[in-house]
């Protein structure tokens, strides 16, 4: 095992380097990786997330936030209503028509009830932060930041915190169809209105006090002085234990602190320091996931899906996104290019699995397996689809707006000057 690990954490240091020119993925690596491992004849655990749904829920978990506050600390562009007018778009008219469609899809193609197929619409529809950092924007003050890049970051640092009221609404629906009581004033009062409000508004102030004993308290004593990045990883974990603590979206509360944290000293090269200091660990425990998750490939998480739920995940992939994208984008003032990368390129991976396994550990539900089925063909098609397909879209994106993606020094798809 030290041995493997050793291995692990070279690849997570060489592989991005070596597939910088390649259409080819560090996720689509990993899961041929963990293939392998699992198929060994020594290797007899089975990496089933329905074996292990606690481990299943708690190591994804771990491993959004980490991404969130990675995603939040690179974002260079300031918030503000209109200049983030392309996230609005995308999770107030983008994810809602995604959940309806996939929802109405999911009940009529796999004919499960209105909660499951609630739960698997909710699970489905948010851009995830952890396998889409190809196409998101660079690190911080690095100028690899243009409206495409910007727009799926912020819509994945964001949509976490969005969906969770459709995960606990068919969570509820659930239940309510068991015992006939009413749900919907408690849905809009607590679970809408309450933990959104409350997750911003704490990870404001996380966000506040981390960046006022970072960088505003006397010179002697200021976190600042020290260069350490860890300090990210004590941003994260108290934001979110925090505010789980009473009870709101720590997702959002997380993402909000690090957009909060950034913002107290933007200019600074502790900045830097944390983000590759979190983006180390988040590279890293996303890579033991994507093991595991081919490990779960090679050893039936598939075994229960039919032809009927392959064409679902197509559709979903292939169909609602990109139409959805679209329709949320209708009128933003981007040309039609950026409109269908940013359409196109709603990548679901890591954050998918946690919701999903967050609503089977809260509700009663019989084939738990096809459900674990469907969801890993869509990711397993997300991460095909679009790891191979990122890197010529993007550097076509780059040529096209005058930028070298081909940039001494530059991360792959995120070379060149910011467009704004």
């Amino acid at each position: 095992m030290l041995t493997g690990l050793g291995v692990l954490i070279a690849l997570v240091a060489w592989l991005p380097l070596a597939l910088r020119r390649l259409p080819l993925s560090l996720p689509i690596v990993c899961i041929g990786i963990g293939a392998g491992i699992f198929l060994l004849p020594g290797v007899t655990l089975r990496p089933l997330p329905w074996r292990y749904p606690e481990i299943t829920e708690r190591f994804t978990e771990l491993i959004v936030i980490i991404a969130l506050m990675g995603a939040g600390l690179k974002i260079d562009r300031l918030f503000g209503l209109r200049r983030w007018a392309c996230t609005w778009r995308l999770i107030g008219i983008t994810m809602p028509l995604s959940i309806l469609a996939i929802g109405v899809l999911a009940g009529w193609a796999l004919g499960v009830p209105i909660a499951i197929a609630l739960l698997l619409a909710a699970s489905l529809a948010p851009t995830d932060p952890v396998l889409a950092a190809d196409v998101q924007v660079g690190p911080p003050r690095s100028g690899e930041e243009d409206e495409v890049r910007f727009g799926l970051t912020s819509e994945a640092g964001f949509n976490d915190g969005a969906a969770f009221p459709f995960v606990h609404l068919a969570i509820m629906l659930a239940a309510a169809a068991a015992s006939g009581g009413p749900w919907l004033v408690e849905w809009l009062t607590y679970r809408v209105a309450w933990e959104i409000l409350g997750g911003v508004i704490a990870g404001w102030l996380v966000g506040r006090a981390f960046g006022w004993l970072t960088f505003h308290i006397p010179a002697e004593t200021k976190l600042a002085r020290t260069g350490d990045g860890l300090i990210a990883l004590s941003a994260t974990f108290v934001s979110y234990g925090l505010t789980e603590a009473i009870d709101v979206y720590g997702f959002l509360a997380v993402f909000v602190t690090a957009l909060t944290f950034r913002h107290a000293h933007r200019e600074h090269d502790l900045h830097h320091e944390m983000h590759t200091i979190i983006e180390q660990v988040e590279r890293l425990v996303m890579m033991i996931l994507l093991i595991l998750f081919g490990g779960a490939l090679v050893s039936g998480l598939l075994a229960a899906v039919t032809w009927i739920d392959v064409a679902v995940a197509a559709v979903i992939l292939l169909v609602i996104r990109p139409l959805c994208g679209w329709i949320g984008l209708l009128g933003y003032p981007a040309d039609a290019g950026e409109k269908w990368t940013l359409a196109f390129f709603g990548i679901r991976g890591v954050g998918t699995i946690y919701y999903l396994a967050y609503g089977l550990n809260h509700m009663q539900v019989a084939d738990v397996g096809r459900l674990w089925g469907v969801v890993g063909l869509v990711i397993l098609f997300s991460i095909l689809l679009h790891g191979l397909t990122v890197t010529p879209i993007m550097r076509s994106l780059d040529r096209w707006h005058g930028r070298d993606p081909d940039a001494a020094g530059a991360p792959p798809g995120l070379q060149g000057p910011a467009r704004d």
